[in-house]
């Protein structure tokens, strides 16, 4: 298999949509050959562009079926299973990186499911929703409802988000966890990086979402 670098194109056939810049993001995190897990791929876009750019062993764990059913056409190795129920079964240490995109907000049990990701992978990569974020505050605040964003886009009663928290939030969560934070971003809505060297309350207010790459210590 080729490993393609970061600049090279992607063949059409692999990737059928310009990749999501949180997407790629994530792919700049992985070493090239890892053992890749990936916890609520959805259609299996993530794992196919860790395939077609770093050359990973890429696995995937859907809960919706129609997810599976499109992860399977693209001839992705992927499971119908649940992040809060399923990945007690998986042996410690059994992926170079364990990935939980744009889904910890969606779970039951997030300081458990980041648990699991930190025994099952030696590293875990997290994104999700800022709920921090400058336009979900204003919206709280001039229209008195639950935000709908770019990154949020459900309606409230249809939202399969429970626990959503913002970039503060994680990194608490991170510290109580006793996790390293190998590397931080934060995007903006428009997908390009906040400021390296800004401080938290920057990258809470000004980031759509955050992406972490974590370790244990």
């Amino acid at each position: 298999m080729t490993v393609l670098d970061a600049a090279s194109p992607v063949p059409a056939e692999t990737l059928a949509a310009a990749p999501r810049p949180d997407h790629l993001l994530v792919a700049e995190m992985v070493q090239p050959g890892s053992r890749v897990l990936d916890v609520g791929c959805g259609d299996g876009a993530l794992l196919r562009l860790l395939i077609a750019r770093r050359g990973v062993d890429g696995r995937g764990i859907e809960i919706s079926q129609s997810g599976v059913n499109a992860s399977v056409a693209h001839g992705l190795s992927v499971v119908q299973g649940d992040a809060d129920a399923d990945l007690a079964h998986y042996p410690d240490d059994a992926f170079d990186y364990v990935i939980l995109s744009q889904t910890l907000q969606a779970t039951r049990r997030p300081k458990a499911v980041v648990e699991d990701l930190l025994r099952i992978g030696r590293r875990a990569i997290v994104s999700f929703p800022n709920f921090g974020h400058w336009r979900v505050r204003m919206q709280f605040l001039l229209e008195g409802r639950m935000p709908q964003t770019a990154n949020l886009p459900d309606p409230w009663y249809e939202t399969p988000n429970i626990h959503l928290c913002t970039i503060r939030d994680f990194v608490d969560l991170v510290d109580l966890l006793g996790a390293r934070m190998e590397r931080a971003v934060a995007l903006d809505a428009t997908g390009r990086p906040a400021p390296v060297n800004a401080p938290w309350w920057f990258w809470n207010l000004f980031g759509a979402q955050g992406v972490f790459l974590l370790s244990r210590k």
